[in-house]
């Protein structure tokens, strides 16, 4: 095990999470629940069967030796899960990506980093009982200290602007709605790392079957993202349905002249990279040893990093005052430290 290429690899993960929108804003004439499905079937299903078929050994057969609770529990928490996904993408729209990041992703930290170990009952043996778990429990407190000095920089940032610049920073801004999505998205995105300790038992049966370490948490993907899927495909044929936009796929209707191919290629993008971010976090958390739950805590201050970076690349924040730009970037810096205090707890418990 190494901590520090953990935590390497949660970069990449959090680059990937910070960047899966981005495809998504160059999509013509599609209405949401058209790209967003389109996208989700390469995110949910084509993309974790197809690199968990490639680099586990035995992938059927590992999961037909599986208990039915240890399938159907990771699903379950991926049908919730799939609930903070489908706001998480409406939290963007309405606030932009650095300051709908900021505040999904600290709530989905707090939740998902402490709620597994406080369930599983090794708590206190893990964080509080030793000098390596008070550390890692530093590194959680600098993560938040980070997460709420970015979110207030960016609610500072858009209580000064005018509705106008507003609107030009992030087409359908709104304020209220958003952060009540963000909230929303926040609690239900976190029972993915729920979803992941729940099918922590298929790990032994994959590397039993010959999957090299790094490798061993992709069969639990296919059956959370599972979970993801149907929730979201529920959703958006419902919308589709109501909607009657299930002819965009073929350019009728409102999608009349749209740029079909690369809408599809653009999908197929950001769907991908938006599962490379859990294909990366399964890399790193294998990683990082008997504190595999700080993982999550380590995912999302990346994803925040990546995503401020993002919102600057955007001019989400050409306008702000200078203090608040300065604010933005010392959360940025705290939360850079947060993921090598984790890093370095980590390595302490080898």
């Amino acid at each position: 095990m190494n901590p520090l290429l953990g935590v390497f690899f949660h970069w990449l993960g959090g680059l990937s999470s910070a960047s899966f929108y981005v495809p998504y804003r160059g999509v013509k004439r599609w209405s949401w629940e058209i790209y967003w499905l389109t996208g989700g079937i390469f995110s949910w299903l084509l993309a974790p069967w197809f690199f968990a078929s490639i680099q586990t050994q035995d992938l059927t057969g590992v999961l037909a030796q599986t208990p039915r609770a240890t399938l159907l529990w990771p699903i379950f928490f991926g049908m919730l899960w799939g609930f903070g996904g489908l706001t998480y993408g409406l939290t963007m729209r309405y606030l932009g990506l650095s300051l709908g990041m900021a505040v999904v992703l600290g709530l989905c930290t707090v939740f998902g980093t402490l709620i597994p170990p406080l369930f599983q009952g090794d708590f206190a043996a893990k964080l509080l009982d030793t000098a390596s778990g008070n550390i890692v429990l530093l590194g959680l407190a600098v993560t938040m200290a980070g997460i709420i000095v970015v979110a207030l920089a960016g609610a500072r940032k858009d209580a000064a602007l005018s509705p106008e610049q507003k609107a030009a920073a992030v087409a359908e801004f709104d304020f209220r709605k958003g952060i009540a999505v963000a909230i929303f998205s926040g609690i239900m995105s976190s029972c993915f790392a729920f979803g992941l300790a729940a099918g922590e038992p298929i790990k032994a049966l994959s590397a039993a079957a010959g999957t090299g370490p790094l490798w061993t948490g992709l069969p639990i993907l296919c059956l959370v993202m599972l979970g993801g899927l149907i929730t979201n495909a529920i959703w958006c044929i419902y919308l589709i349905t109501k909607n009657r936009s299930g002819g965009q796929w073929a350019g009728g209707g409102d999608a009349a002249g749209a740029p079909l191919l690369a809408n599809f290629l653009l999908c197929a993008l950001g769907g991908t990279l938006w599962y490379f971010q859990f294909f990366f976090y399964t890399m790193g958390e294998s990683q990082m040893g008997r504190f595999g739950f700080s993982s999550w805590t380590l995912h999302m201050a990346s994803i925040i990093i990546f995503g401020t970076i993002w919102g600057f690349a955007f001019r989400e924040w050409k306008d702000a005052a200078p203090r608040l730009k300065a604010m933005v970037w010392s959360g940025v810096g705290l939360l850079v430290l947060a993921t090598i205090i984790i890093g370095y707890g980590n390595s302490l418990a080898i």
